[in-house]
């Protein structure tokens, strides 16, 4: 099998990790990667650590002479891009944006998480790619409402690197404002949160709509951290043994007995998840590498099912040991 696909919006951060992975997966050929702004430049003179693993220049025409797409633009670009390009029903869409992720009769997107919903991921033409904090925050609390018991108040502290803001600098992500920095964004009122309140109404009706989620700017590069904890019946050897059945078919989630730390994730695809009881509260630790697992690590994962592949073809990625 050669499956020939295309990335749209290739300079930024998501298109410059998919590329990573890309070039070296064994049964895909990249046709090309698209830049507006950098049309016949090479690849690596922009994702600088690529000289040396690809001759690919950046392309300014597109096609569709393809197998699946990649939408690595920003939100709301996708939606417009699909409005002014005719994309054959033939051609398999992976979008990276949020323009999707919440089901609605205007598009036929399947919400891309494959730890809750893999078979229909499998089936899906069009998938929409989740958001990096609403992987890491799903990761955490997915396995409760399957049980049927996140019915209580959910409070949700998460700390993500600078690359989550994109690679376009900003007054928040400029290295001289996030280094030794730390900070509050949109507290309460975070993007994700729709996407999140839609997969636990998926797995229990009834679950919980108040998820006290701040998110926090972090003064590192890569990864989120999350702590989530929420009142529970259930005790610590019961939250374990349901934390470890709902993951036992998730070859990137892994459910340790030890507290984790984030450089155990970062630059690879895993997903690390903690828990544990303390007086009628459970603890969930959460964590992932933000452009990998929270993007583009994922949506080769969901390429991989789409085409019947094993999910884990081309992420046999390993952290760094320092």
């Amino acid at each position: 099998m050669s499956i020939k696909v295309g990335i749209i919006g290739g300079a930024g951060y998501t298109g410059g990790e998919l590329l990573r992975l890309l070039i070296h997966h064994p049964e895909v050929e990249i046709s090309y990667v698209h830049s507006n702004s950098n049309g016949g430049a090479s690849v690596y003179s922009v994702h600088k650590d690529l000289i040396g693993e690809t001759e690919l220049a950046f392309a300014s025409e597109l096609h569709f002479d393809l197998d699946a797409i990649f939408l690595c633009m920003g939100h709301g670009a996708s939606k417009i891009f699909l409005e002014e390009n005719k994309v054959p029903a033939s051609v398999k869409i992976i979008d990276l944006s949020q323009d999707f992720r919440i089901t609605d009769p205007s598009h036929d997107f399947v919400y891309g998480l494959p730890e809750m919903q893999k078979e229909a991921v499998k089936a899906a033409q069009n998938i929409a790619n989740p958001g990096c904090f609403a992987t890491c925050i799903q990761l955490a609390i997915l396995p409760l409402a399957s049980k049927q018991a996140l019915s209580n108040p959910v409070h949700i502290n998460a700390i993500t690197g600078s690359t989550g803001a994109g690679q376009k600098p900003t007054a928040t992500s400029h290295f001289s404002w996030r280094n030794n920095n730390i900070s509050v964004y949109k507290a309460f009122n975070h993007q994700h949160l729709k996407e999140i309140k839609q997969s636990l109404k998926s797995l229990q009706a009834d679950s919980s709509d108040e998820l006290n989620f701040i998110p926090v700017r972090g003064n590192f590069t890569r990864g989120i951290y999350a702590t989530c904890y929420t009142e529970t019946e259930l005790s610590e050897e019961e939250l374990v043994s349901l934390y470890k059945d709902y993951y036992k078919d998730s070859p990137f989630v892994h459910v340790t007995d030890s507290n984790p730390d984030l450089k155990q994730v970062v630059n690879t695809n895993k997903g690390i998840v903690f828990v544990e009881k303390h007086g009628d509260k459970a603890l969930i630790v959460s964590m992932i590498d933000n452009l990998l697992k929270g993007a583009s690590g994922q949506a080769l994962q969901n390429m991989n099912l789409m085409f019947g592949l094993d999910e884990r073809m081309g992420l046999n990625l390993k952290p760094a040991a320092f």
